[in-house]
């Protein structure tokens, strides 16, 4: 093996890309946050302030964000822990930009998927894990705000496993709950990790882990009393520890690596991401575990990543990063190969040449230049021109294009109409861009070009994060008027006759920015007549994946 190609089988080795997934509030970004904490890329958890030699940003850095304490849109986040290069990909959370999460999922090798102990497995978690079974990804269940007042863990377990249809593999198992929580124990390495309320050792997450000789060692009762010294309370904590470990050693799957890498057994952690607790055992847990960065289907086969030839694909574009600089930064994930700054690829949608001279790597708003990359990581290409769509693929040597990543069939659909009509150029401007971005779904009206366009969006909240977009970085006010319909479907098949839908009261027929036919419509009957009377059309939830080949004819 030649010194180059074994260089790239270590750097590929020492990666794991993960995204981390979950319903609103469960608290993915303070586990975010807590996750860097070990990396040393920031000094205190949400702090504004920092050491010089450190990072002071979190994950939501756009102002709407901030604003109402959700994430809107994904972030990249890049630290090192234990010689490993950790790619963390922090989706949103709100059901509304559920479709930013899918395509950054395509992107991942790994996924996260955060509970809260309190409220266990919630609509939007069950949407984002069929995704992840789609996809056949490793998932790994950390159950957070163990602090807090909690469901019984053995209900949790049963709920994952009834709801989500995922087997599951406890790594640790927590000791009380709430005001009588007092650790966990993890059964991996027969440990103790003490939960402190007091003291620095929650603050910097560094908790020494105490071993046991086994669940009737002494030792365990004393932790699990603590400076309390309560000892009825620790007597009843302590039987019901051994009865459920004892439940779940006789009833659950045990730990198989194999099932794990198929996204078909999820190893479970229990901790307080707000309380630093348990998150270090689980990332050193995880790092072990979690696969490398996989092969990956393309239209000329599955391309390993120890490929000689470099390759990646778009999965986010995001608009206006810099609002003084007004840039547009596209997403790449590197597939195979080493990158290198200023190297030449080929745009395979476009059979075109480009340098890539200005590669970044991103921590919030903060940006570094990159000089090399690998498999598995993430990096920001400035597209200055608007060449770069999501699921573009570029490569080194012959075109081939990877699995497109998908856009998802819209739920809710607005005209727009622009409050001052001098500013149409920077209207058109800023929805191209945005739409690019996938904030929103652009369809135009057959026979209008680019005028009075039809939104469409998987969530009603979108128009809103548009319209303010809109307006603070295009200075464009707009009104959003919402229309009657609920189903959009991209129709293929011979026969097709758009007029037929113009016709009808309940349909319309609109182009979508690849030229495909949509029809919109107004009733889930309006839909199911449309394919009963249609049986030669293909009435599709996603959109058609434009190829090169497709191009080119």
């Amino acid at each position: 093996m030649s010194q180059q190609a074994q260089q790239l089988q270590e750097e590929v080795q020492r990666r794991r890309t993960f995204a981390i997934i979950s319903h609103p509030d469960a608290g993915k970004t303070t586990l975010t946050e807590k996750l860097l904490l070990y990396g040393g890329a920031i000094h205190l958890a949400g702090a504004v302030k920092a050491k010089a030699n450190q990072r002071n940003t979190t994950s939501d850095w756009m102002e709407i964000e901030r604003q109402r304490g959700i994430s809107i849109s994904s972030s990249v986040l890049q630290f090192e822990y234990g010689g490993v290069q950790i790619n963390l990909l922090d989706t949103p959370g709100h059901k509304d930009f559920s479709e930013d999460t899918y395509r950054t999922l395509t992107a991942a090798d790994a996924a996260v998927m955060l509970i809260d102990a309190a409220k266990g497995v919630e609509p939007q978690t069950r949407k984002l894990f069929e995704v992840c079974r789609m996809r056949g990804i490793p998932i790994f269940t950390f159950i957070n705000k163990l602090d807090r007042p909690s469901r019984e863990p053995l209900d949790l377990i049963d709920e994952l496993e009834r709801v989500l249809g995922i087997r599951s593999c406890p790594m640790s198992w927590p000791i009380g709950s709430g005001d009588r929580f007092r650790g966990v124990y993890d059964r991996i390495g027969q440990e103790v990790l003490a939960f402190q309320t007091e003291g620095e050792a929650n603050v910097k997450g560094r908790l020494e882990a105490i071993r046991i000789a086994g669940l009737d060692d002494p030792e365990l009762f004393k932790l699990i009393a603590g400076p309390r010294k309560d000892l009825d309370e620790a007597q009843e904590l302590h039987a019901t520890l051994k009865a459920e470990l004892e439940l779940v050693e006789m009833a659950g799957d045990p730990f198989d690596l194999e099932r794990v890498l198929k996204g078909q057994l999820s190893p479970v952690f229990f901790g307080s991401a707000m309380n630093n607790f348990g998150v270090q055992r689980f990332l050193e847990r995880f790092i072990e575990i979690a696969p490398p960065p996989t092969p990956r289907n393309t239209t000329s086969g599955p391309i390993e990543p120890t490929h000689q030839k470099f390759s990646g694909f778009v999965f986010k574009i995001q608009a206006n990063m810099d609002p003084q600089h007004r840039d547009r930064v596209a997403f790449m994930r590197i597939c195979s190969g080493k990158f290198v700054r200023n190297m030449a690829v080929k745009h395979a949608r476009l059979s075109k040449e480009f340098k890539l001279s200005k590669p970044l790597n991103f921590f919030g708003q903060e940006r570094v230049i990159v000089d090399e990359a690998w498999p598995g990581d993430i990096v920001g290409l400035l597209d200055t021109t608007g060449d770069f769509r999501i699921g573009d693929t570029l490569c080194e040597g012959p075109l081939f294009e990877y699995e497109g990543v998908p856009r998802f069939s819209p739920e809710h659909f607005a005209g727009i109409l622009i409050l001052d009509p001098m500013k149409r150029k920077q209207l058109k401007k800023g929805l191209d861009q945005l739409s690019e971005e996938g904030v929103v779904q652009i369809y135009k009206q057959r026979g209008f070009g680019d005028k009075d366009p039809i939104l469409g969006a998987v969530g009603a909240l979108q128009f809103e994060v548009l319209q303010h977009r809109l307006r603070a970085e295009y200075t464009v006010d707009v009104r959003i008027e919402k229309l009657p319909y609920i189903h959009a479907r991209w129709v293929t098949g011979p026969g097709l006759d758009p007029d037929y839908f113009e016709r009808r009261e309940d349909t319309r027929c609109l182009e979508d920015r690849d030229g495909f036919p949509v029809v919109l419509f107004k009733s889930d009957w309006g839909l199911r007549y449309a394919e009963e009377n249609n049986k030669a059309l293909s009435f599709l939830k996603t959109a058609p994946i434009v190829t090169t080949s497709k191009q080119r004819r």
